[in-house]
C-alpha cells in the first residue's frame, strides 16, 4: 500500500505521473460513449391523428424507415395523451371491413412501413385531455430491437385522410 502523505514536495511528481498513468489506462479500456451507443436505425415521419368527435376512438398514421440491416418489429406504442394506444389493422373479408389487434408490425431492413387510413393504424382510446384539430401531441413508438422514437403528431380533424 502507497502512503501518499509521505511524499515530500519531490516526491509529488511520482504521485502526478501515476495519476496520469491511471487516468490513460483508463481511457484506453473504456470505449467512449458516442462509440458504444448504436445508432438509431428506424425513424418515425409524417405522423398525424385523425380525431372523432365525443369519447369515439382516434387513429393514428405514419411512415416508419428503417436504414439496418436487420427486419424490426413495431412491437407497441405509448403516449401520455391517451388512456390506450393499440397497434390494429382493417381487413376487409367478403365486403366488410373490420380491425384487428396485432401485437407487432414488421419493417423490413432497408425499408419502410406505412401507417394509413384503411391499413396499419395505431389505434387512441380514452383521451384524458380534449383533443382538438391543430394540436400536436407525443407519441414514442417501441421496436423489438430496443429502439424507442419519440415523435410529434399532428391532430387533424375526422376528414382528413394524410398527412
Amino acid at each position: 500500500m502507497v502512503n501518499f502523505e509521505s511524499y515530500t514536495s519531490s516526491g509529488s511528481k511520482a504521485v502526478k505521473h501515476v495519476s496520469r498513468t491511471l487516468v490513460i489506462a483508463l481511457l484506453c479500456c473504456v470505449p467512449p460513449v458516442a462509440l458504444a451507443a448504436q445508432p438509431a436505425s428506424v425513424a418515425v415521419s409524417g405522423c398525424w391523428i385523425r380525431t372523432l368527435p365525443g369519447d369515439l376512438p382516434s387513429g393514428a398514421y405514419f411512415k416508419m424507415t428503417n436504414s439496418s440491416d436487420q427486419a424490426v418489429n413495431l412491437v407497441g406504442v405509448a403516449t401520455d395523451a391517451f388512456g390506450m394506444a393499440m397497434l390494429h389493422e382493417t381487413e376487409n373479408k367478403n365486403g366488410m371491413s373490420s380491425m384487428v389487434r396485432v401485437k407487432q408490425v414488421p419493417v423490413p431492413a432497408h425499408g419502410t412501413s406505412n401507417f394509413a387510413p384503411g391499413k396499419y393504424h395505431v389505434m387512441l382510446e380514452k383521451p384524458k385531455k380534449p383533443v382538438k384539430p391543430g394540436m400536436t401531441l407525443p407519441m414514442t413508438f417501441v421496436f423489438s430491437n430496443s429502439q424507442k422514437v419519440a415523435v410529434e403528431c399532428k391532430v387533424k380533424d375526422p376528414s382528413a385522410i394524410s398527412y
